[in-house]
């Protein structure tokens, strides 16, 4: 004859016996008190034997509950390593977001914080250069740069930006006014606007041509070329403040100047089964603005 025995009572027992506390052990396995309470009640009936010494303030096992804790506790990694090995460690709930590449590059050193918070989320990242319609990933959190007072339902506004002149940090060369920028090789950005015809605009500055220029279509990417030497370039300050925290040798060589433009979130359809680590992130991103 088999004991008949239902997997929940042994985590409930298991964990109790552990912790010495009903109410300990229902806050780790997520279940509440009474239905801890009532495994352990069920477990000792079908095994005709108490496991627990229950006094008003205190909780201790009995001979044959310690002997029972230690074959659970074996049965119980037993089954947990088993199907690790052939289903894989348990999928924690993965949110993708989805953003520039500047934008990923400054939020990730500080994701270190949430993940630590929230162990059981996990973060896909993806970027936003050139979206192709095609693409089937699920995005959870869209960030995107717009237009400054863009009137759109589905955006929330999280920080208007300001713009402002890089240069290689090792360079001997001075940069003490805006017009000395304009000895210096510009490197330019694609995209919705001209940072550098906005800057130099607001200097009363026009640019003095377009000789040897260098493109990209990343900031990240005309960080990178800022600190090899090769000329100079307007970002977004929050990404020049983020490239100097981190090392890159690039320095901020004027004052800042309102871009015109805002970072978004834009609302995306929820998928039911990551709602509450949305939400949660969503938090935590406003937070980091």
């Amino acid at each position: 004859m088999h004991h008949n025995l239902n997997l929940n009572w042994l985590r409930s027992f298991e964990a109790a016996a552990r912790l010495l506390s009903f109410t300990a052990a229902s806050r780790e396995i997520g279940l509440t008190q009474t239905a801890v309470s009532q495994h352990i009640k069920a477990l000792e009936t079908q095994l005709g034997d108490k496991l627990f010494l229950r006094r008003p303030k205190s909780l201790h096992l009995t001979d044959v509950g310690k002997a029972y804790l230690l074959t659970v506790r074996e049965a119980l990694d037993t089954i947990e390593m088993s199907t690790t090995g052939l289903f894989g460690p348990r999928q924690a709930r993965t949110i993708t977001l989805r953003a520039s590449m500047a934008f990923i590059m400054w939020v990730s050193p500080k994701l270190d914080g949430f993940l630590r918070d929230h162990p059981c989320i996990s973060i896909k990242l993806v970027t936003s250069i050139w979206k192709n319609p095609s693409d089937q990933h699920p995005v959870d959190v869209d960030i995107i740069l717009a237009p400054k007072g863009h009137a759109r339902s589905d955006l929330e506004l999280l920080s208007d930006e300001t713009i402002v002149p890089i240069f290689s940090a090792t360079s001997d060369r001075k940069i003490t006014t805006p017009r000395d920028l304009l000895r210096q090789p510009p490197i330019h950005i694609m995209g919705f606007d001209d940072h550098w015809a906005r800057y130099l605009s607001a200097q009363a500055l026009k640019p003095a041509g377009s000789g040897g220029r260098l493109i990209t279509d990343t900031s990240t990417a005309a960080i990178e070329m800022v600190a090899a030497g090769l000329g100079c370039a307007v970002i977004i300050e929050r990404f020049a403040q983020a490239a100097i925290e981190t090392g890159q040798k690039v320095r901020i060589v004027g004052e800042p100047i309102a871009l015109g433009q805002s970072h978004y979130l834009m609302r995306t359809e929820r998928r039911a089964a990551v709602q509450a680590q949305v939400e949660a992130f969503e938090s935590w991103l406003r937070h980091q603005f």
